[in-house]
């Protein structure tokens, strides 16, 4: 009986990971190392510090992202704006 559980949980473990979305894990791995290092020489906390990292990495990746992704419609108005500008007519009249 236990030698049919193990291959029928393994099989279920891997399905469920195939069917799981893509982790969106910027900047943790970075955070995570950074923290751990600077856990372990607090005292030997290096998990607690990975994880603390992990959690700051992310968050600093995530607004780094949302950033640049400002700074790019910012850049696509301004030439959305000379364009425009540049392609009208210029009717003056005195």
């Amino acid at each position: 009986m236990r030698s049919i559980l193990l291959p029928i949980a393994c099989a279920l473990l891997l399905a469920g990971a195939a069917a799981a979305p893509p982790a969106q894990a910027k900047g943790c791995i970075k955070g995570a190392v950074v923290g751990g290092v600077a856990g372990h020489y607090a005292h030997h906390h290096a998990v607690l510090g990975a994880v603390g990292g992990c959690i700051v990495g992310h968050h600093l990746a995530s607004e780094h992202a949302k950033e640049e992704k400002a700074r790019e419609q910012q850049q696509q108005q301004g030439n959305d704006f000379s364009s425009s500008n540049s392609t009208g007519s210029s009717d003056v009249s005195h």
